[in-house]
């Protein structure tokens, strides 16, 4: 890895990557993957040095031994604490930790009050990016009649290249995709109520590199339209919205909330290119029998993931088993413990795997 990530060094001063920004961000995000691996080991030898040449100069026994003596200690919960770090540092990692993502929500069985939920969680995602410091774009939308979404695709991206992976946007948000369930009374609900509806949440590791998913033109239908739903006047009234069909799949991504074709048209590829990446990545996992079912890229998107309980102002996890009667700071974005309880058992998995 150390010899890797001098390599990398070299060529990110390159003039071909200078040259290409979708170079420099694919091998940005390796110098800092292997960057910190780097910087802990550094830290790991200096501490083990320390401790060396303390126990070597109170071997010698004289007055520099009763000197040292008292230190050992110490320096012995410095190594420890090193060696740990270290080990946690050279956990396998998703390589796309640091990659920025799209988030798609979709509204499920329950109709209007589905379609308001998932106006909730893409209200959710937005405030815990934006306390996040991330920046987000509604790339496409289609609105329901009471101000909900029946469907929304949004992309987050950094502001800046992570020093360390652990903190990119899909290190964080892949925890999300899953069935998001809801319990309380809808605004439509006149006898006072409580029904039970659904929203799916989907989520896209951003393809930074469009020459990372090969799309033939020949594999591809563009359709135009004309806007529907909010937007201004000249979105109502030209062909700007865009629908792209990907024949060999099946997939279809429509964009709309640009009032030019042409950024509507960079919009639906996105999610398309990152979409396709997702297939391809699946139908690698399912080739590879060795890799985890617990990694979350191969995860069941039908799974129910959480609950939003408004009643009991609860929240609860099912997958980590996290609960907290905080439902009204989850959807202000607080969302956090959450994110970590997942993150903390996905670690815990892939160190049992490991481990073997």
């Amino acid at each position: 890895m150390l010899d890797e990530y001098r390599r990398v060094e070299v060529d990110m001063s390159s003039p071909a990557v200078l040259a290409s920004p979708e170079k420099m961000r694919a091998l940005g995000r390796r110098y800092a993957e292997l960057g910190r691996v780097a910087r802990v080991y550094g830290a790991f030898l200096a501490a083990r040095a320390d401790l060396d040449e303390a126990r070597e100069i109170v071997g010698l026994g004289g007055e520099d031994a009763e000197l040292f003596r008292p230190e050992i200690p110490g320096l012995e919960e410095a190594f420890a604490q090193a060696e740990s770090a270290l080990k946690d540092a050279l956990i396998p990692r998703d390589p796309d930790d640091a990659r920025d993502a799209i988030v798609e929500v979709k509204a499920g069985a329950g109709g209007e009050e589905s379609a308001l939920f998932a106006g909730d969680l893409l209200r959710m995602y937005q405030r815990y990016a934006e306390a996040k410091g991330w920046i987000t774009q509604i790339l496409g939308s289609m609105p329901s009649e009471l101000g909900g979404y029946k469907d929304v695709q949004m992309a987050v991206r950094l502001r800046h290249a992570p020093e360390d992976p652990a903190d990119g946007v899909w290190a964080h948000l892949k925890y999300e995709a899953g069935v998001h369930r809801v319990q309380r009374i809808p605004v439509t609900e006149s006898q006072g109520r409580i029904h039970t509806s659904a929203a799916g949440v989907l989520v896209f590791a951003e393809v930074d590199d469009p020459g990372e998913v090969e799309i033939a033109d020949a594999d591809i239908r563009v359709d135009v339209f004309r806007s529907s739903g909010p937007g201004g006047q000249s979105v109502n009234t030209t062909d700007s919205a865009v629908r792209i069909t990907h024949i060999p799949t099946g997939l279809v991504v429509s964009c709309q909330d640009e009032k030019s074709q042409i950024k509507n048209r960079e919009s639906a590829m996105r999610v398309l290119r990152a979409r396709l990446r997702q297939i391809q990545l699946e139908r690698q996992a399912e080739e590879n029998a060795a890799m985890r079912r617990s990694q979350v890229r191969t995860v069941d998107r039908s799974e129910r993931i959480r609950t939003y309980n408004f009643p009991e102002n609860r929240v609860s996890d099912h997958r980590t088993g996290y609960k907290a009667h905080n439902l009204d700071q989850v959807l202000a974005g607080d969302l956090e413990p959450l994110i970590d309880s997942a993150r903390r058992m996905d670690e815990a998995e892939r160190i049992a795997a490991a481990e073997g």
